[in-house]
């Protein structure tokens, strides 16, 4: 409570002074923000990255993984696709992957949907411009948010290269399926923005991301990066992976084998 307290005069200081988005971002920049969970069930890692294998096909377009993501944490569905909200879905590969599409790419990438979700890069313009700190980046490379620090000013959207993230123009609890809503996941407000976070809160618990959990076909591969053991190091040793946009520096953990 006293940690709240000072919190809170804190940021009412720096605003009621008018000193502005820099000055309010130095004063939350102290702040100590939530730990890895330390239960002797969760998974750790180092580095957490993904792979997606762009040489497998899925039969059902990846609908399984989208929707266990998306029924996992509550996200809401909403007739008009200007609201829409989504945390994984898919992608053309000339829109995936600007720059690096050819009138000669194999056949089966240009039907199919590619797999996209937030990168969770190893440089993240978008907890750069976070002025209050919702958007941080764990030890072991996840992006996370707190929904409660999010003011909805949409800097972190702007600074996402990737379209990785979704605001809440509405309020989406009334578009939550009530037979599938996830209590164990929070529910937003309008106003906030959500994306991937790697199901953290899964980790925590000694389980693998949603998605990778019900994709059947194997396409997903999820794993610790720097350990050289592990299934994502063995496949980036054994064959030709890319990434997103990587002229841009952001350094992206989702890797695609093609």
């Amino acid at each position: 409570m006293e940690g709240s307290r000072r919190s809170f005069l804190k940021i009412a200081g720096v605003s009621v002074l008018g000193l502005g988005v820099k000055p309010l971002a130095d004063a939350l920049a102290k702040e100590e923000g939530p730990r890895v969970s330390t239960d002797p069930k969760a998974l750790v890692a180092k580095r957490w990255a993904m792979i997606v294998d762009l040489t497998k096909t899925c039969p059902t377009d990846c609908k399984e993984c989208f929707e266990a993501c998306h029924r996992v944490h509550n996200v809401p569905h909403f007739p008009n696709p200007k609201d829409e909200v989504k945390w994984i879905w898919g992608e053309k590969f000339h829109h995936a992957f600007p720059g690096q599409d050819h009138p000669y790419i194999e056949d089966s990438l240009k039907g199919r949907p590619v797999v996209v979700l937030c990168n969770h890069c190893d440089n993240p313009p978008c907890v750069r411009v976070c002025p209050t700190k919702a958007t941080f980046r764990r030890p072991d490379g996840i992006v996370v948010m707190d929904y409660h620090r999010c003011i909805g000013c949409r800097f972190c959207m702007a600074g996402c290269p990737f379209g990785a993230r979704s605001l809440n123009w509405r309020d989406p609890r009334p578009f939550i399926d009530a037979k599938k809503l996830n209590p164990e996941y929070p529910t937003r407000t309008r106003g906030v923005v959500e994306k991937c976070t790697f199901c953290d809160e899964r980790l925590a618990k000694g389980l693998v991301p949603a998605c990778v959990e019900a994709c059947k076909e194997k396409l997903l591969v999820f794993g610790d990066v720097e350990d050289a053991n592990s299934a994502v190091r063995k496949l980036l040793r054994e064959r030709h992976a890319i990434r997103r946009k990587p002229q841009l520096g952001t350094m992206p953990q989702v890797y695609y084998l093609v």
